[in-house]
């Protein structure tokens, strides 16, 4: 893994702005939706609140599978679960990684972004690829318990199956120290970003 910049601590659970990973309808809603999806909506929508309250910038990841994917691109399941309102930006991806392909570092840069709370799915893929690669480039990342999922994960050679609240908890301690972890959506605050801000590399 390659060593983390100076990225910015986040003070208060404080941050500038919402990231919102791939909450698609294939994953919060039908027979494909991740375990606990109700819940994991309303923290969310909790979170958007919020942010949207305090004019905080919100930026949606939407996830471009491949044909014949819950969410290949243009398909029911590939659909943003929450509207965008118009100002709010949409980044489309194929990695794991937000910021991998994308223009995601220079949204966040022009925006004056400098510290993040980040939200949504999966844990153990696109949401904690995203949240190691915000830290790379130097953002401080806050990522509230209640507001991520993923799936169960199946038995494997000489291992057992691992519920998918156990998984998303691995997720969060495979990010290391330098991530910000709080209990609940409500614990987050916002702040509008600030146009004099340093810039993040």
């Amino acid at each position: 893994m390659r060593p983390m910049q100076n990225y910015v601590p986040i003070s208060m659970n404080t941050v500038d702005a919402l990231i919102v990973v791939d909450v698609q309808n294939a994953f919060v809603s039908g027979p494909e939706a991740v375990p606990g999806h109700k819940m994991l909506i309303s923290a969310i929508e909790l979170l958007l609140t919020q942010a949207r309250l305090a004019n905080a910038p919100v930026i949606f990841l939407q996830n471009d599978g491949p044909v014949g994917a819950t969410d290949e691109p243009f398909q029911p399941g590939w659909a943003l679960f929450f509207p965008p309102r118009p100002h709010e930006k949409i980044v489309r991806k194929k990695n794991d990684n937000g910021f991998d392909g994308t223009d995601l570092h220079t949204i966040l840069t022009g925006l004056g972004i400098r510290t993040v709370a980040m939200c949504g799915m999966l844990s153990d893929m696109c949401l904690a690829a995203t949240a190691r690669a915000a830290m790379e480039h130097g953002y401080g990342v806050l990522l509230p318990h209640d507001a991520h999922a993923t799936y169960d994960v199946p038995a494997g050679p000489g291992s057992e199956a691992v519920p998918a609240a156990m998984a998303a908890r691995a997720a969060e301690w495979s990010l290391g120290d330098e991530i910000k972890i709080c209990a609940a959506s409500h614990e987050v605050r916002f702040v509008a970003a600030r146009s004099d801000a340093p810039a993040i590399f």
